[in-house]
């Protein structure tokens, strides 16, 4: 069992003591990385806790910050722990009401912000966030009565005070859920929910100072906050700096040995290795579509602790021929893959794993901090979420369904939250007496202990037939085809299940050169009969699965695809089924009018 950390700073203050030399931080300056040691980060923080400290921030307030991941974000949590203060991180993607929304429900005192454009639309919610006295400027100039971060780096450094080392039970953070139904709601994590998280990761994966990350996903999310930034940094790891757009081109240099991410990006991977193998052909396709025949039937037998020399001869073989090659372009050091934030399909999870990136999917919220469930190296299975973590124990709640098997997830164990910010009625509804989380996903547990999610409840609606449908694991599996970016199906008290599809507009146009339709615009390409063929094809051909009642009868394609920008997507990229509704609904109502 690893070091057991009671808050936030004994764990910061643990690793910059023992890893003072060691990388932590690492950033792209044009062609070269720099790495930021422990001990510089520690000095970092030490002068920005000392000039928050100098802006009035104490025990019980709280910090908030509006910003993409980056060092500053690092430095800001942590001074803000260590005057026993709580962090509120926001997204820059989010828009201008939102983080109006959180700073006056949060009563932040102060506002750490990106850059000015930031700080001006904030100035433009001042009378309505009577508790924010200050807004520090991270890159740029500050305008206003704004300061700049540098500043209040020499405030703090002439300025020092000591740490504080809070309770477990005191409030590490506010981390506000996405919103896919209504407005956020304010999760309150402790330092020991956090810590609890942390302290038993060691005793699930070998991870230590040599490990690290490519860091993209938000740590405004609970899941790259705890199981990346925190971990990393209790381990005594590090986190090459990246981002989901520059993902694919920093991997090489920062060689991870860990990825930490969310199911879109290993699909992504997917289509993309697909489309490459199928774009080669000729030899090069058969040995690859060989090599994974061979890597699906070596792990085949390995589930029955079998194996035979003729496949690990012909995997050895392929390795080097194949799936190497794939590996160096991850940076050839990567040991875990590790999944969470939705269910990742289970062709994706083999496939992947077949590279020699073995995917370990994980489960939890942010209410849970995040990790309730994991697959680990000791015990894994594809399809599940794995089996509960030390300290954690989950039970399936049948009688909110009625039904033998599939129930309600409900989690209990240290993780599970303080409660939701000011929202008495709300922690009700989802606290159970003896503080068990109700997760609101459908799920069970299977002849081995391994918990199987079936989707959110509230996602969860009835056909015409008065049949269920949960639309998640649909979509996942109909986004596998390379032709999809975005999909979200309907069909609720509908005789059947539709589709709103936003196409991959580079594989449509490539695939409607080869058909003679390259000379269409891409709004004639949509409403091709030829191209609603070809994702009629698609849709059958991924739906094999599916049940007969579930599949997708008609769909409508759309040429904007889903985002945090035009509110169609979460920041941690959920679907807004309710904003996806408003804007296509009228062209969904059609797909019921057709004879």
């Amino acid at each position: 069992m690893g070091t057991q950390f009671r808050n936030l700073v004994e764990l910061y203050e643990s690793s910059v003591s023992r890893f003072t030399d060691r990388p932590l931080f690492g950033i792209r300056h044009v062609d070269e990385w720099r790495w930021m040691p422990y001990g510089e980060f520690g000095k970092q923080v030490d002068y920005a806790r000392g000039g928050l400290s100098g802006l009035g921030v104490q025990q019980g307030d709280r910090v908030a910050i509006i910003s993409d991941n980056r060092i500053e974000w690092a430095v800001g949590a942590y001074a803000t722990y260590g005057l026993g203060a709580a962090w509120v991180p926001m997204y820059e993607a989010q828009l201008s009401k939102e983080w109006q929304f959180i700073l006056a429900d949060s009563g932040a005192k102060v506002a750490v912000v990106a850059d000015d454009g930031i700080r001006a639309q904030l100035d433009d919610h001042r009378d309505t966030l009577p508790d924010l006295t200050q807004i520090i400027v991270i890159n740029g100039e500050a305008g206003g009565d704004s300061i700049t971060w540098p500043e209040l780096l020499a405030r703090g450094a002439d300025a020092p005070v000591d740490s504080v080392h809070p309770a477990s039970e005191d409030l590490a953070g506010l981390i506000y859920t996405s919103g896919t139904t209504g407005r956020p709601k304010g999760v309150m994590l402790s330092h020991g929910n956090i810590t609890s998280n942390v302290n038993v990761f060691p005793d699930m994966f070998d991870i230590g100072p040599d490990d690290r990350t490519a860091s993209f996903l938000p740590w405004a999310h609970s899941f790259g906050q705890t199981v990346e930034l925190h971990f990393i940094m209790g381990a005594g790891g590090s986190c090459g700096m990246t981002s989901a757009r520059t993902l694919m081109d920093d991997l090489p240099d920062i060689r991870p040995t860990i990825l930490v991410s969310v199911p879109t990006v290993y699909n992504r991977l997917y289509d993309a290795l697909q489309k490459m193998m199928t774009a080669k052909g000729g030899i090069t396709k058969t040995i690859f579509d060989r090599a994974l025949a061979n890597a699906r039937k070596r792990a085949d037998l390995a589930k029955n602790g079998k194996t035979t020399r003729w496949v690990e001869m012909q995997h050895d073989l392929y390795d080097r021929l194949v799936f190497s090659k794939v590996r160096e372009g991850f940076g050839g050091r990567l040991r875990y893959s590790i999944s969470g934030g939705a269910a990742i399909s289970v062709e994706v999870a083999e496939f992947i794993s077949a590279l020699g990136m073995t995917v370990y999917e994980g489960y939890g919220l942010t209410e849970t901090s995040p990790v309730a469930a994991a697959n680990t190296p000791s015990y894994r299975k594809v399809g599940s979420v794995g089996k509960e973590i030390p300290g954690v124990r989950i039970e399936i709640d049948r009688e909110v369904t009625g039904d033998q098997e599939i129930g309600e997830i409900v989690i209990h164990g240290p993780n599970v939250m303080l409660g939701y910010y000011h929202l008495p009625e709300e922690n009700e509804k989802v606290l159970t007496a003896d503080h068990g989380f109700r997760s609101g996903d459908l799920g069970y547990r299977d002849e081995d202990g391994f918990i199987i999610i079936r989707g959110r409840i509230k996602e969860q609606y009835k056909l015409e037939n008065g049949k269920y449908v949960v639309p998640s694991p649909i979509e996942e599996q109909l986004q596998l085809s390379g032709y999809v970016t975005n999909i979200m199906v309907y069909g609720e008290q509908r005789p059947f299940n539709v589709a709103v599809i936003v196409p991959d507009m580079d594989a449509l146009m490539k695939w409607a050169a080869d058909h003679g339709l390259g000379d269409l615009s891409g709004d004639a390409l949509l409403e091709s009969e030829s191209v609603n063929e070809l994702y009629r094809r698609e849709i059958d051909r991924l739906s094999g699965s599916i049940k007969g009642y579930e599949r997708v009868r008609d769909f409508v394609l759309e040429d904007e695809a889903f985002s945090p920008e035009n509110g169609m997507l979460t920041p941690s990229l959920k679907v807004k089924r309710r904003a996806v509704l408003d804007r296509y609904g009228a062209d969904i109502e059609k797909l019921y009018q057709r004879d």
